[in-house]
């Protein structure tokens, strides 16, 4: 069986331009501690305008391993990072509300390929429309377009207007419909067009491709003596 980790997303606001004050941060504490023992196995920093968004990968949901703790410098990192890291969401009272909602995910059956690749998509969101956006993706997903493209699983996630997209895929097939995509395309733009109603670039004024969507890793770190075969 593949194993895959629990993945939760932390959505703040950040300053442009500030990748390289926050992410040495990071890169210092999960070279000193060991984020391992607390279950957390891997994160990405990314950017996307002035968004933060942090992948946080741990071996097991905290609702089954009662683990929630990031990392043991948590509060260290809090403060250097915070003339950078702002919250998002207009209810912020403390840091679980920069957790989002996880409204949908998609696997396939059977197993995966070890090597996978995720990729991480932004948009603008109608707020309250999950539930017609994984509609859409659930009539998409039940056919086989996903398999075909070399999807591994998608997880869908929501913060009041923001809309993150975690992309995972075979990379081999991946490339392959990038090499290819004509084939694919009528398809895709179904898709596109029946997101329409739901979701919008994140910033217009500089969109100009799909491609435009996808945020930026500035920071990857993974557990390099952890296996999915340990106990």
């Amino acid at each position: 069986m593949t194993f895959r980790p629990f993945r939760n997303v932390i959505v703040c606001h950040m300053v442009p331009g500030s990748e390289d004050e926050v992410g040495p941060v990071f890169a210092y504490y999960d070279k000193t501690t060991r984020p391992q023992d607390l279950g957390v196995i891997g994160r990405y920093l990314l950017s996307h305008d002035d968004l933060y968004i942090h992948v946080i990968e741990r071996k097991e949901d905290p609702a089954v391993s009662g683990q929630r703790r990031g990392l043991p410098a948590f509060q260290q990192i809090a403060e250097k990072i915070a003339p950078y890291v702002t919250p998002y969401p207009s209810y912020w009272e403390n840091p679980s509300h920069s957790v989002a909602k996880q409204f949908y995910a998609w696997v396939p059956d059977g197993d995966v390929p070890a090597d996978r690749q995720l990729t991480v998509i932004v948009q603008r969101m109608k707020p309250g429309a999950e539930e017609d956006i994984a509609r859409v993706f659930a009539d998409s997903d039940s056919g086989p377009l996903p398999v075909e493209t070399g999807v591994t699983g998608r997880w869908l996630f929501s913060m009041e207007d923001v809309f993150v997209h975690l992309l995972e895929q075979d990379p081999q097939k991946a490339a392959a419909v990038r090499a290819n995509h004509e084939s694919h395309r009528p398809a895709f733009a179904r898709i596109m067009e029946d997101l329409s109603p739901y979701l919008s670039p994140y910033r217009p004024d500089t969109w100009q491709t799909p491609r435009d969507s996808v945020a930026k890793v500035f920071h990857r770190w993974q557990a390099e003596d952890w296996s999915p075969d340990q106990g």
